[in-house]
Formats: C-alpha cells, structure tokens, sequence
C-alpha cells in the first residue's frame, strides 16, 4: 500500500475525479464537488489557519482510496481525514492511515474520519438508505464504508424528515402562546448578503461553542460558503431572530437542489444565465427542503424564539410549494437541542417527525 501526497493541479484532478469513478453506477450519487475544491485547493480563508495533505492511496500502482489529512489550529486536538472515498475490501486501509497520521503529526492525540475540514463543509459517513438519493449538502457513500470504521467510537447524527404543512391546532393555539414582544423575525437581505452574514457567522459561533467538532469560522469562509450558489439564495433561506434589533438567533434552509440534477453532474450556478439557476426560477420541480441549521443565542433559549423561527420557514417553504422537508445537524449525544426542536415541528406541523439517515463521524486515539 502505497501513500502518494499530491502537489500539483493535474494530481488533484485525480484526487477529484476519483469519487465520481468509484459511483460511476451508482444512480443515487449526487456529485459536490464544488465544496471540495474549496477546501482542498482554496482559494480560501480557511487555508490560513489549516493544513492540507490531499492524498491518494494505491495497490499494485492502481488507485484504491483517496482522503486529506487536515489539521486545523482552530481544533487542535484532531487530524482530520476528510474526503474520503476507497473501493470495497481494502485490508488494513483505515488502520495505515491511522499509523500514517500518527508519523506525520507527532503532536495531536485524535483522529476523526468523516469531517470535512468543518462542521459547515460537511460532516458524515452515510450508515443506511444507500438506496435514496440525499438531499442537499448531506452525505452519500457506499455501503461498506462504515466496515471500514468498525473498530472506531462513532459519534451519530440521525436526520428526519417532515411534512411542509401547518396544524389547524396550531393556527389556533399561536395567538395564544406568549412571545415576548421585544422579539421579532426578519429575513436575509440580499443587498446586505455581507452584513448579515457577518451576523450568520458570529451567532454561530457563539451558539456552537459546546457542540462535537465545532471551530470558529470567519465571515470571509462562511462568504465563500454561499458563493458557488449565491444566484439561487434567496431572502427566506436565512431567518433571524432579533431583540430590541439585536440579533439573538438564526435558522437556514434550503430547497434540495440536488433534484435539479442527474446523477454525478455538478450544480451549475455559478453565473445567473447558467442552466440550474435558469431551471430553478422557471422550471422548479423541487418538492424538498433541507432543515440546515438553527441557532439561539443560550440567554434566550427559553423565549420561544426557537418555535417562531420554525414556524416563519414553514410558512415560507410553504409558499414556495414545498411539501417534504428534511433536517438533521445535530449530534445524538445533543439530546435536549433535538428533543427542542422535533417538539415545535410536532407541534407546528400538526404531524410525527420520521426518523430518516443515519451519519456518523468515526474516531479513535492516535496515543
């Protein structure tokens, strides 16, 4: 088994183009790359406080794996091996990369697979519904790869899944529940995309402090996020929640643009005449939406700011013609924030969240 460290554009094409070979049959693939790029080659903010060894694994001078080693100052304590792809049945695969970690970073005691450079860039290997395609941003693999993984503590997240719909029940009950009125909702401003997600990026990072495998972000990546997308973002995506004006929380959704594509082809939206983002605003056939993320502020997390939050989305995706959505962004061991949260969809939605993929990031000691 041999270890090749790669350096240069024409390398990297074949650390790129490796995943789309190994799910060349595979008709519920969906590519994404885009996010890859950004991480592995930059440009980006993140690279200045990350290191990155992108790296391909071969048997017999065939390539049989891929994955970057990424240590990153802002969560020290862990080697990252992110972007991770490899046929079946590869012995002792995990274990080398393990021991190779080991001698390349002397210095860090843990190891996670499953973590793409940061929370934001994607988080999970994929453990059932390999027979589904994913929705938007989450995780896909093949089936043997959490076999590779079995020996290691797996930290899982478990999505679900809902209906887009209001409750009778709870068009009654709301004008009943007291909010404090110091307490308003507004959406994104697209005119002032840098503005507020400045606003984004500080509630996440006052929000997220306690939660598995959180670092801090700056503006400038959470910018770089929203960029290969920003023709189809639109002002109901990003909801905050606000206090006397003072921002205090936020919620982000998506529509599942992977229902815009065929198989391993990339989203195309980089320019507003490109094909997505015409088909988007003329042509949408979406029914999906992604539950992406929700924040509260802790001094308010028992103001209800988390139900007004979830119900402004449903009456936005609502709108929009949606009637799927699914979430799921929290870690299991986070029980109380998911128990939070099922209970306003519940209530808003009139209906019983359905549990729906399981991910996990794996890890294990170095020494």
């Amino acid at each position: 088994m041999k270890f090749i460290e790669l350096h240069n554009a024409q390398d990297l094409e074949q650390f790129y183009s490796f995943g789309n070979k190994i799910y060349s049959n595979n008709k519920f693939y969906r590519s994404d790359n885009d996010i890859m790029r950004l991480v592995i080659k930059g440009p980006s903010d993140f690279h200045n406080h990350a290191k990155i060894i992108p790296i391909l694994v071969q048997i017999d001078k065939k390539t049989v794996a891929r994955f970057a080693f990424i240590h990153d100052k802002t969560l020290p304590e862990y080697i990252q091996v992110s972007f991770f792809e490899a046929i079946k049945g590869i012995d002792n695969l995990t274990e080398n990369i393990t021991k190779l970690a080991k001698e390349k970073f002397p210095k860090t005691n843990k190891i996670c697979f499953g973590l793409n450079g940061h929370l934001n860039y994607g988080a999970g290997i994929l453990l059932n519904n390999f027979d589904k395609i994913p929705v938007f941003g989450l995780p896909y693999n093949h089936s043997y790869y959490p076999d590779y993984f079995r020996n290691m503590t797996a930290r899982k997240i478990t999505s679900f899944s809902f209906l887009a719909r209001k409750s009778e029940y709870f068009n009654k009950l709301k004008n009943r529940i007291k909010t404090d009125s110091n307490i308003s909702i507004r959406k994104l401003d697209k005119k002032k995309l840098v503005r507020d997600s400045e606003i984004y990026t500080k509630l996440n990072n006052e929000c997220f402090q306690e939660h598995p495998y959180w670092a801090n972000r700056t503006n400038k990546e959470d910018l770089e996020l929203f960029e290969p997308f920003r023709f189809m973002l639109q002002n109901e995506n990003l909801i905050f929640a606000e206090y006397k004006g003072k921002p205090v929380g936020f919620l982000l959704w998506f529509p599942d643009f992977y229902q815009l594509l065929k198989r391993d082809r990339e989203l195309k939206a980089a320019h507003h005449l490109d094909i997505d983002v015409l088909r988007f605003k003329f042509l949408n056939k979406i029914n999906t939406f992604r539950f992406t993320e929700i924040a509260i502020h802790q001094d308010f997390r028992k103001k209800s700011v988390e139900m007004l939050l979830i119900n402004q989305m449903v009456d936005d995706v609502i709108s929009a013609g949606y009637k799927y959505g699914t979430g799921g962004f929290i870690f299991d061991e986070n029980k109380d924030s998911i128990n939070l949260a099922l209970k306003y969809i519940e209530r808003i939605t009139g209906e019983k969240v359905s549990s729906d993929s399981k991910y996990a990031v794996f890890e294990t000691k170095l020494r």
